[in-house]
């Protein structure tokens, strides 16, 4: 099967999980595609549910699918999001941000009872670190903000990074969020202690956050040749 056929299957799969009267978090990219548009389908037969999109893109494509969205501020509470990953680590930690929305992710995950991650088998990993790390910055002195990174790395022991800044993906000129930050993408191989890093760059001035999930997932729906995998984490 094609990473296209799977992300579909593990769409599907988190389907299961959505009931009359939920408010659902709608994740951003590839993977979290396949499932608005399950979505939708579920929702012209029947099913009664609104959605929080973590992006614009999320958004217009919800919308296309027929799903009634709130803005999160409507809302106390967030029963489900569903969302992809990059890579998931054993112990259910993420790198996300491959989309360019893990800022606005990151706030939607925090607030819902449970976090589902569909993801095809290459995402999950023994270590985190083969994708690049995305950081999302201010664009005011960014220059000083990238100098503070790579200090911060190198005191923690990573001494190689390779960071750039994410270029839009089909113009010329670099690539702004939704929020009007920056992407910097760091490549390091390997991350040695998630957590620490995490917080050692998102409490650095200029820094908005990391693509870093701490603790967050609940649950990982991983589909592969061999069918359809879930693993359960302590998050919520």
């Amino acid at each position: 099967m094609t990473s296209t056929e799977l992300k579909k299957r593990a769409a599907l799969e988190a389907l299961t999980f959505i009931q009359d009267g939920m408010t659902v978090g709608l994740g951003t990219g590839s993977t979290a595609a396949p499932f608005i548009e399950a979505l939708g389908k579920r929702v012209a037969e029947g099913l009664e549910i609104v959605g929080v999109p973590t992006s614009e893109a999320a958004a217009k494509l919800a919308r296309q699918s027929g799903i009634e969205l709130i803005i999160p501020d409507e809302t106390t509470q967030i029963d489900v999001t569903v969302d992809g990953a990059d890579e998931i680590d054993p112990d259910g930690h993420l790198i996300k941000g491959g989309g360019g929305a893990h800022q606005r992710e990151k706030i939607i995950a925090a607030a819902s009872r449970q976090l589902i991650i569909v993801a095809d088998s290459s995402k999950k990993v023994s270590q985190l670190g083969q994708f690049p790390l995305p950081i999302e910055i201010d664009p005011f002195c960014f220059s000083l903000t990238v100098r503070r990174i790579r200090e911060t790395f190198a005191t923690l022991g990573y001494d190689k990074v390779e960071m750039q800044l994410r270029p839009k993906a089909d113009q010329d000129g670099i690539m702004l969020t939704d929020g009007g930050h920056l992407l910097l993408d760091a490549r390091m191989q390997r991350i040695k202690d998630p957590a620490a890093l995490d917080q050692a760059l998102t409490l650095l001035p200029g820094v908005i956050s990391c693509g870093l999930f701490i603790n967050m997932a609940s649950m990982a729906i991983i589909a592969g040749e061999d069918g359809v995998e879930r693993l359960t984490f302590g998050a919520r």
